[in-house]
């Protein structure tokens, strides 16, 4: 797969957020960039100045494993930036392949088994996604935390929930920081599956309709989801700050479980104690499905 552009952007963006200062360098103050100049960085990564032109022209295929760290080292990418680097060569490297061209998307729906898992958590929302920030399945929780992603412009997606449902940014306190975040996990998953049809699909309609997610796709923000806390205001409740961690589930190639849960003896856990009691118990995260028209056979397991 030709990636050239991805790769030309990823480098240019993150070369021009560092300043001299940052990278150690002292002198040259007239500058006509506010980051490093081409130079600088192939300085830094102890490569010739030819040859890093050409790795920030695209052209990517071909370079070490070594070069690629060297690199990552000189512009002080974190964990996530490194990976979509290495990311991004993998793909320039591999041989054109018409049939994952033409890989269909992704089914809908979580295997049996793994919705009997969601089922047994009932101390906090707990639901699967994919990269594409599609919610497959659900707790009972999780569908009455989520309901306004499933009964508007989300049609069961985070990512249109965010940009396209203006009740997102209630739902959302710190909005532009959830924003950011949905953006950079799509683009880090885009950067492992460029031939996901169905992310091609919901980025161009993303950004047609969204100026916001425009701007961010634009900035080639990536980031990998693990553990953290987050406070969402929702609709029935109120306010609630929620622990998360994001698990890989390894059975299921590009799935995520995510589980919230509430610090005990908090007035958050008291109001997921009522979002509980407010959903219809054993209902809710098999009528997610149906309601929202996501049927369909179990995803493929890679």
């Amino acid at each position: 797969m030709d990636n050239r552009d991805e790769v030309r952007e990823f480098l240019t963006s993150r070369r021009a957020r560092l300043t001299p200062a940052d990278a150690g360098i002292t002198g040259g103050s007239n500058r006509r960039v506010s980051g490093l100049r081409r130079g600088e960085v192939a300085m830094l990564a102890d490569v010739s100045v030819e040859y890093y032109a050409k790795l920030e022209r695209g052209n990517i295929a071909g370079a070490s494993d070594g070069v690629l760290d060297a690199v990552a080292t000189a512009l002080q990418l974190d964990d996530a930036e490194r990976a979509h680097l290495f990311d991004l060569s993998r793909i320039a490297n591999a041989p054109i392949n018409a049939k994952a061209r033409r890989r269909p998307n992704r089914s809908t729906a979580v295997r049996p088994s793994l919705q009997l898992v969601l089922d047994t958590i009932t101390g906090g929302p707990a639901f699967v996604r994919n990269g594409r920030m599609d919610i497959l399945g659900t707790n009972d929780l999780g569908r009455a935390f989520y309901a306004e992603v499933f009964d508007g412009p989300g049609r069961g997606n985070i990512a249109r929930y965010n940009f396209l449902d203006q009740r997102a940014k209630q739902f959302y306190p710190n909005w532009e920081i959830a924003a950011d975040i949905v953006v950079a996990i799509m683009r880090t998953e885009a950067g492992r599956n460029p031939y996901d049809k169905g992310m091609q699909d919901l980025v161009g309609e993303l950004s047609t309709l969204s100026d916001a997610f425009r701007t961010r796709w634009g900035a080639h923000n990536v980031r990998e989801h693990g553990a953290g806390v987050k406070t969402f205001h929702h609709p029935i409740v109120g306010d609630v700050t929620l622990v998360y961690e994001d698990l890989t589930l390894t059975s299921d190639h590009g799935l995520t479980l995510l589980i919230y849960t509430a610090e005990p003896g908090t007035s958050s856990e008291e109001r997921l104690r009522l979002l509980a009691s407010w959903s219809a118990p054993g209902k809710a995260s098999r009528r997610m499905i149906e309601s929202t028209g996501t049927t369909g056979p179990r995803p493929a397991v890679d």
